[in-house]
């Protein structure tokens, strides 16, 4: 329990460093890790039996060959690709705003620096630094959460192609 007590309260200390744009930025991360572990849990426990009953039914069909059966396969397809590639542009989209909601908090922590300077001038390096500070580390946050989610969403989308291309060759043209 202390641990946890400890943990939080550097991440309190981190957040008044850094500025409340952290506050977004961790919202934005946990809002993608959050989406990317749904997407691996659904590829790993619900895609697997939602892929067998297209193939079974697909197999259960006596007519596989004429133009109707094929749109068939082709709706079934889709609808499977759909679901494959649902919160993949969301989490997408979420990796590359994070750097951008860090340079938010660079830009905000730089108007800090800015009116130190003009309230106190440039006299006093210490204020100055710390403003500076303030501004570089939403930007290192920012890079951070993102890094962390370009790996990962780059082995999901690896993984959906896949599944994809399994699907469709697990349903054989005649």
């Amino acid at each position: 329990m202390l641990f946890l007590i400890e943990l939080w309260e550097s991440v309190r200390s981190f957040i008044a460093t850094g500025g409340n744009v952290l506050y977004i930025v961790a919202f934005a991360l946990l809002l993608m890790w959050v989406m990317m572990i749904e997407r691996y849990w659904f590829l790993a426990k619900i895609y697997p039996a939602m892929k067998d009953d297209i193939v079974n039914r697909w197999d259960a069909r006596q007519d596989t060959t004429s133009w109707y059966a094929h749109r068939i396969r082709d709706t079934w397809i889709s609808e499977a690709n759909e679901l494959l590639e649902q919160r993949m542009l969301t989490i997408r989209t979420l990796v590359a705003m994070c750097p951008l909601i860090g340079l938010l908090g660079t830009v905000t922590g730089m108007i800090g620096v800015f009116e130190t300077m003009a309230q106190q001038g440039t006299g006093n390096p210490r204020l100055m630094a710390a403003g500076i500070s303030t501004a570089t580390i939403p930007t290192m946050a920012g890079m951070v959460a993102a890094l962390s989610g370009v790996f990962f969403s780059t082995r999901l989308d690896a993984k959906v192609k896949l599944a994809k291309a399994k699907l469709v060759d697990s349903l054989p043209h005649h």
